[in-house]
């Protein structure tokens, strides 16, 4: 009898070890569903917003001109939205940001046309005067211990106003022709320069966040800054950097503004702080949850405009515009908490 129980135990052995794995595979199977969902959910609700659209206004939305008009406007936004996440990781706001761009595409404008500087010289000066205004943001904020909300609030208001000093409140157009050719005028696929300008920003971005120790670096800070100090990470500079690294990219994305314009205005820069907030914190739900990441933020900012623009074609009033950046930003920010919090 023994020995008989032994064998039917022996042969039941290995459909008794099986049952557990198949148990572990059938919990882990809704789980990677769930995460596949979530991390491509808005890159669905992208498609889904073309479509409705397509479907709507089939004669001129899904179409190669809209298509081009969609990528190719959209890469100033792209750009800003794509800096922002940098002081973002690290824990920060910088609600300068938009300003910083703006002072950047008056100061080109301003030397270029009214001053005869050079153009290599002017967008010299614009990246000098932007990195300015990110290491006074640094210094108060890292130095000086003030909330970054407050310096970069505060700071952005006085770079507007040194814009409308500069330019006696008006626009200045006339923008050396080499930059309006490197940015809107020349084209690649039927696109402008800028849209490659800014995937390219895009992507090293997203390389260096997912692939470098300074993009871990930066997390670390973002998701403890005393675990971060006392693990042996030099805070503070990373801190510095990533408000030194928003105001240069800010500048950069001023230039290209420029020669989109082909010069200036005092006030329009500011229309793009709401869209790029919302960007990045909508992009912080999608390819990699609960992180500000560089590729969500893409698909972020082009499932805005493609609602914006869809709406646009709808014919709906202006104010609607504002209604649906103001609106995705609060979801956005939900969402990206509720992201946070089940990842950690």
């Amino acid at each position: 009898m023994d020995t008989a129980a032994t064998d039917v135990a022996l042969d039941a052995a290995p459909t008794l070890k099986k049952k557990p794995a198949e148990a572990l595979a059938r919990v882990r199977a809704p789980r990677r569903l769930g995460g596949l969902v979530e991390r491509y959910a808005l890159v669905g609700a992208l498609v889904g917003v073309v479509v409705l659209f397509s479907l709507l206004r089939p004669l001129t939305y899904p179409t190669p001109g809209n298509l081009q008009n969609v990528l190719g406007s959209q890469a100033v936004l792209l750009i800003l939205a794509v800096g922002l996440i940098v002081p973002l990781t690290a824990g920060e706001f910088d609600l300068s940001i938009a300003s910083t761009m703006s002072l950047s595409a008056m100061t080109v404008a301003v030397l270029n046309v009214q001053k005869d500087w050079s153009l290599l010289s002017a967008i010299g000066v614009a990246l000098v005067a932007a990195l300015v205004v990110g290491a006074v943001n640094a210094f108060c904020v890292v130095v000086m211990r003030i909330d970054s909300f407050i310096v970069t609030l505060g700071s952005g208001t006085i770079v507007l106003g040194a814009i409308q000093w500069m330019s006696d409140s008006t626009s200045v157009t006339g923008v050396d022709s080499a930059l309006v050719d490197a940015t809107v005028a020349t084209r690649v696929f039927g696109l402008p320069l800028q849209f490659f300008y800014a995937l390219a920003l895009t992507l090293v971005v997203a390389v260096v966040f997912q692939f470098t120790p300074i993009g871990r670096r930066l997390l670390f800070v973002g998701r403890g800054r005393q675990v971060a100090h006392l693990s042996g990470l030099r805070v503070d500079r990373l801190r510095t950097g990533a408000f030194l690294t928003s105001a240069l990219v800010a500048a950069v994305a001023g230039v290209i503004y420029a020669g989109m314009l082909g010069g200036a205005d005092p006030s329009s820069g500011q229309s793009f702080m709401l869209p790029a907030f919302a960007a990045a914190f909508l992009g912080a739900t999608a390819i990699v949850p609960g992180r500000f990441n560089a590729i969500g933020t893409l698909v972020a900012v082009y499932f805005l405009v493609a609602g914006v623009v869809g709406l646009q074609m709808l014919g709906v009033p202006n104010f609607v515009q504002q209604l649906f950046y103001g609106g995705a930003l609060i979801v956005a920010v939900a969402l990206s908490a509720l992201v946070r919090r089940r990842a950690s």
